[in-house]
Order: C-alpha cells, then sequence, then structure tokens
C-alpha cells in the first residue's frame, strides 16, 4: 500500500500545463529525489502532493490519516523580530516541550531552542525547518529544495541528517534538489521530470539514462561513484563524510 500516488496526473498553472501523465507511487521508508531542470514542474508536483494544487485531471490517491511533514525551499522570517526557534516551533499553536526537544534532536540541532531566529546561519535555520515538519511525526517528509544557499558540505551534512531520520522515524521521504551529485547518493529512488516522467528508478539507473544525459550531461556520473565510496567508507567511521 502506497502512502501517496498519483494516477495520470495533470497540473495547470496560469493557463500552462507544467505537468501531465504523471503516475507515481511512494512506498513507507523510502527515499525518492525528483530532479529536473527549471521549470520542469518539480516543486509544482510537491506542492499538489501535500494538497496545496488541485489536479486539471487525473487524481493524487493519500493514504487514510496520512501525516505529511513540509520543508519549503525558504521562509523569509524579519530578523529584527525577537522569536527564539523555542517560539517559532510552537506557531501557530503551543508544542509540548518535550516534543520540541526531540523534534530539535532529530533535526541534529538539540541546543538551538532558545537561540533568536535571527542570528540563525543558513543551516541552523534548515535544520529549525526540518525540526518543524517532524513535530507531528510525519509518515512523510516533503522537502523542496531545502539546501538551496547552503554551500556543499553542508548540503551534504543536511542530507546526512535525513537519512538519520528515515532511519529512527521509519518515514518516507520525497525531495526535490539541484545537488544531483549528493542526493542521487542518498536516494532509493530518483525520478527525474522534465513536464512529464523522462525515467525513473534506482540512481545508478536513472543516471545511465539516455534521458537523464540529455538534461543534465554525463557529470554527475564520476561524482556519483565517488561519493558512493566515501559514503560506504564513512559509515565504519561515525559522519566522518561530513568532513569533506
Amino acid at each position: 500500500m502506497s502512502l501517496i500516488s498519483t494516477h495520470n496526473l495533470k497540473l495547470v498553472l496560469g493557463g500552462q500545463t507544467v505537468l501531465d501523465s504523471v503516475s507515481i507511487a511512494i512506498a513507507r521508508g523510502e527515499i525518492v529525489t525528483i530532479v529536473g531542470p527549471n521549470g520542469s514542474g518539480k516543486s509544482s508536483l510537491l506542492r499538489a502532493l501535500i494538497g496545496a494544487l488541485k489536479p486539471a485531471d487525473g487524481s493524487i490517491t493519500r493514504a487514510e490519516g496520512l501525516r505529511i511533514g513540509y520543508v519549503p525551499q525558504k521562509l523569509q522570517i524579519d530578523a529584527t523580530l525577537p522569536l527564539t526557534v523555542q517560539g517559532f516551533l510552537n506557531l501557530p499553536r503551543r508544542q509540548d516541550r518535550a516534543v520540541v526537544t526531540q523534534a530539535l534532536n532529530q533535526a541534529g540541532v538539540p541546543d538551538l531552542a532558545k537561540r533568536q531566529m535571527g542570528d540563525l546561519s543558513g543551516g541552523q535555520f534548515q535544520r529549525v525547518l526540518l525540526a518543524r515538519a517532524l513535530l507531528n511525526t510525519p509518515d512523510i517528509l516533503i522537502l523542496d529544495e531545502a539546501t538551496q544557499g547552503l554551500d556543499q558540505p553542508g548540503a551534504a551534512a543536511f542530507y546526512h541528517q535525513i537519512e538519520d531520520v528515515r532511519r529512527d522515524m521509519g518515514c518516507a521521504v520525497v525531495m526535490v534538489s539541484h545537488d544531483l551529485h549528493v542526493v542521487m547518493a542518498a536516494s532509493d529512488r530518483v525520478l527525474c521530470l522534465n513536464g512529464h516522467v523522462c525515467c525513473e528508478g534506482t540512481p545508478e539507473i536513472v543516471a545511465d539514462a539516455p534521458e537523464y544525459r540529455a538534461l543534465f550531461g554525463t557529470g554527475t556520473q564520476g561524482a556519483l561513484a565517488l561519493y558512493r565510496h566515501e559514503h560506504t567508507h564513512s559509515h565504519d567511521h561515525t559522519h566522518k563524510h561530513e568532513d569533506h
């Protein structure tokens, strides 16, 4: 039983068809990455999955009682606003303190509760957005280019955190990203979009697909192999790869 699936999904924005005939299914516990060029419909697909966009045609089926955690691309908060991390996580309704503490732990930032939101680095801010998405113990975690603006080590560390979350919570993860060489290695399955599903499968299958190469070239292949090598070896040493 899929957590969420689409059948022949069509999305229209401003009179333009952005996605057509998209049929996908997300199973419990898997990490699925959506890649594709700008304007290929990636963010629109995520917005449809969370219920923010209505299909023009086709259908979206969600498991009964499905809990979704969503990490947006970015969130603007007035830096002069006196708002602590804990205060932010208590909006719009107060959370039990233990729940907030657990979410910050799961997001890898256990010591930030009393910090001002305006004082956080880009990486810390994204971890706090991740903590917010984890507050309701989601069945599926959806991330829309959540590492935009982070440097490569910061992005890699964030994706390792996502893998830890998946392992510890057993939730599915669906993410859109431009960090091809990193997310390809962190994914169980990759969907390549360009207005429709060009190709899908394991990272190795997609990296070899002619449709993927036509969009992205072959440059990610070497990076994928290198990252997998480091990634595999680093599991012998606790998170050594986050220093690379």
